[in-house]
């Protein structure tokens, strides 16, 4: 534990000459055994209840130093929120630390290097500490879920010149007090009196003499404490409005809406004067009502809601710590004066990934559809993939981050964010091997057994990153559970039908959620034993391969036997000798086609039916959440990239591109979240920001630029050029990061030629096919450039 090790890099070219030697760099172990920490849980001695919470808890420790530590490493794991300082200063810059995980088994700690904050003489050790995940509303349960009041463990490690080493740990020494932060809370917002600022009460010198005792805990059963190994929350953006605010008719009086012109997940920071004890109300909302106020009723129980109270005299500028909202619009009220034009600026929080993936083609739609993806995907990236930032729910749902995943892994960075979400997975699992419907886990009122097309996340989600990646620990760290997880598919599917409605020792699933198909069902019309029993088939599948990349030959075979066991059985009792498929709807075409599961002679006749169906409907999709990442893939492989463009150019509801048409600037839940002739949906599941059906993005790259990994070498060790142009579009491109850099596709029609540039990445090769050009050519990394007749 606390030990340094250093290295440094040469490395040798094509021709064996080798470069200098780097300059050195290290890394630092942790504390990695209980053991090492030698300090107690501490906390308040209040704490709320279900449904009522407690102001935020500040707590201190001062101790003098006598001389200037060579190093001084602070440890910080905390059961809540908390944001900790040295001195004044404070350590780090993450929000919502230490994030969420199942606080009754795991939770991580942060490692700040503190060294350049502290002094020899007097110093501090402040932390503030928020509800978070732990004890906080999640979802539109009530609060208390995983411990009645947030606590910290702390370990301050100081090491001097001499060799003279000292620790300051949490323990009933410290000292606690409330302060101006009233209320804080993930799902009801924040409320903070400037009156009762505490001035600088983690700083040396503050009087602390009227400040109370901190309660120490036990150490919590069960919970094992973890290095933070993965990417945190930050502030990324900053966005400022686009327009002068608008007076509104508010609640109380006079209120004025601020429009920032982009849908977003954070924060409003503020700048505003007034009357001491003003109390300014901060309202947020993802779009407006017919009148011109905010559209709020599809916040359901979330108040999206700040208050500040000012102190008085001057500019007060005031953002909260401990909570976040999803919205485009912020109403102020509360003050007497009108609020200056910068009076809001919002701040954008999400995981810290870089969102590196680029694409752009010659219709401005498409471009925007590009960018309502990205958005969507940034705001439902906290830590968790989340399905909404706005409303009373903000959940880890299994199933939209099955379809998105793949995107996710062109737009960004994001494979370390889904290795941290599968060890919450890990955590997630039932005894038997059920993998539920939202991970952490929280009750959702369907048990431990997430249903079709949302548990087998487990089994998708690992894959699909190693494939992107080619970083085989997502295989190998959750190969257990992937098993452990078929085994139990297995145990509940009799003759390889998963979901018969007859058998109730499984779940039959949500269904093809949120599908347009006609059926009047929110999950669809169709038959939920189909769904299961198609994915039961792709994960054996994925399975097989998975056992192949970590050299298992015999689970590889016994795998592979049991996709065919499955995908007879799928014809057998889905499939007519016509090649028509059970429930009549595209989904269920389309299942069929996506994992292979129709007999080769019948390929054909089902891909036909389905273009026929979606020319029927006047060239619109009908799929939901399970149909829709699938069916522009179908499409071309079916050779009818016509009819997959046709769909992402549709412009009329149900379509990709109606939202864009009416002013979206991120993915919307429902094909039909708002329309002309409806207005709104229903606002108990009606999310402006819900990355779902946003997993077309995954096409975009792969089809219209036509850049992905090949399957035979994972992580992009040879990247693979397929451009599909259509839809009439004069040009596309797209660049991704790949481990070995940077990897680019451009193509343009002009003067009946087709060009193709593409950028392969050193220590890479690429595989370029040329639209009507049966046979790939093979290149080496550095730029190429392709041409041929347009067709």
């Amino acid at each position: 534990s606390m030990q340094r090790f250093s290295w440094t890099v040469r490395v040798w070219d094509q021709d064996g000459k080798p470069s200098a030697r780097s300059c050195a760099a290290f890394f630092e172990t942790g504390l990695l055994r209980r053991s090492d920490w030698k300090g107690r849980w501490i906390g308040s001695s209040l704490a709320g209840g279900p449904r009522t919470s407690v102001p935020s808890p500040h707590i201190r420790k001062s101790f003098r130093l006598s001389s200037k530590p060579e190093s001084a490493r602070l440890y910080v794991a905390v059961l809540g929120a908390y944001q900790a300082f040295v001195n004044g200063v404070r350590a780090g810059d993450a929000e919502l630390a230490p994030g969420w995980t199942d606080f009754r088994r795991r939770v991580r700690y942060q490692t700040f290097d503190v060294t350049a904050m502290t002094k020899r003489g007097e110093n501090v050790v402040g932390i503030l500490l928020g509800d978070g995940w732990y004890c906080g509303r999640v979802g539109w349960l009530d609060r208390q879920m995983y411990g009645d009041r947030p606590k910290a463990l702390a370990q301050l490690a100081i090491r001097f010149k001499d060799g003279r080493r000292t620790t300051v740990v949490t323990d009933a020494s410290w000292k606690c007090r409330f302060g101006p932060l009233l209320s804080a809370d993930i799902i009801r917002g924040e409320a903070y009196d400037a009156r009762l600022d505490l001035g600088a009460w983690s700083s040396p010198g503050h009087d602390d003499s009227k400040w109370g005792p901190v309660e120490a805990f036990e150490f919590p059963k069960g919970l094992e404490l973890e290095a933070q190994d993965g990417p945190d929350i930050r502030r990324s953006l900053e966005m400022r409005t686009i327009a002068d605010p608008v007076e509104v008719k508010g609640s109380k009086g006079r209120a004025w809406i601020f429009d920032l012109g982009q849908n977003m997940t954070g924060r409003v920071r503020i700048k505003v004067r007034g009357k001491r004890g003003e109390t300014v109300r901060i309202r947020h909302a993802e779009a407006l009502a017919g009148d011109g106020s905010l559209y709020t009723a599809n916040l359901r129980s979330a108040s999206a809601e700040d208050l500040y109270t000012l102190r008085g005299g001057g500019f007060e500028t005031w953002e909260p710590a401990f909570t976040f909202h999803g919205f485009r619009y912020v109403e102020l009220s509360g003050v007497s004066r009108k609020p200056d034009p910068d009076a809001v600026t919002g701040v954008v929080l999400g995981t810290a990934m870089p969102f590196t993936g680029e694409f752009e083609c010659s219709d401005p739609q498409v471009n925007k559809l590009h960018s309502n993806i990205a958005w969507s995907w940034r705001g439902n990236s906290l830590d968790v993939p989340t399905d909404c930032p706005q409303r009373d729910e903000r959940l880890g749902w299994t199933g939209d981050a099955l379809n998105f995943v793949q995107t996710a892994c062109y737009l960004s960075g994001s494979v370390p964010f889904f290795r941290k979400w599968l060890a919450d997975m890990r955590d997630a699992q039932g005894p038997r091997g059920e993998i539920p419907a939202v991970v952490p886990n929280v009750d959702v009122g369907v048990g431990r057994d997430g249903g079709p097309a949302w548990a087998d996340a487990a089994v998708v989600v690992p894959w699909t990153a190693y494939l992107h990646s080619g970083d085989l620990r997502l295989i190998d760290e959750n190969y257990r559970m992937m098993t452990r997880y078929m085994r139990w598919v297995a145990s509940v599917s009799p003759g390889c039908i998963r979901g018969d409605s007859g058998n109730k020792a499984a779940w039959q699933g949500f269904g093809d959620w949120l599908a347009q198909d006609g059926s009047g069902k929110t999950g669809g019309g169709t038959p939920k034993d189909l769904i299961g029993t198609a994915f039961y088939a792709r994960c054996a599948g994925i399975m097989a391969d998975s056992a192949a990349a970590l050299g298992k030959t015999a689970d590889a075979e016994r795998y592979s036997g049991l996709r065919e066991e499955v995908k007879k059985a799928f014809c057998g009792r889905f499939v007519a000798p016509d090649g028509s498929v059970a429930g009549g709807t595209q989904t269920a075409a389309v299942l069929a086609l996506a994992f292979g599961l129709m007999p080769e002679g019948l390929r054909s006749a089902v891909a036909a039916w389905l273009v026929r169906d979606i020319e029927g409907r006047g060239m619109h999709l009908s799929t939901g959440f399970v149909g829709t990442p699938l069916l522009p893939f179908v499409l071309s492989d079916a050779g009818r990239d016509d009819v997959a463009y046709a769909l992402l150019l549709q412009k009329t509801a149900p379509s990709w591109l109606y939202p864009v048409e009416h002013g979206a600037t991120t993915i919307w839940e429902r094909w039909d979240g708002w329309t002309g002739e409806k207005g709104f949906q229903d606002p108990g599941m009606n999310s402006f920001n819900h990355y779902s059906f946003g997993a077309v993005g995954a096409w975009l790259y792969s089809h219209v630029a036509g850049i992905r990994p090949d399957p035979a070498e994972p992580g992009y060790k040879r990247v693979v050029f397929r451009p599909r142009p259509g839809g009439g579009l004069t040009h596309a491109g797209a660049a991704i990061e790949t481990p070995f850099g940077r990897a680019s596709a451009e193509w343009r029609i002009g003067n009946g030629v087709f060009r193709l540039e593409v950028e392969v990445p050193l220590n890479s090769a690429g595989r370029v096919f040329m639209p009507g050009r049966p046979e790939p050519v093979e290149v080496g990394s550095g730029k190429h450039v392709f041409e041929g007749h347009a067709a």
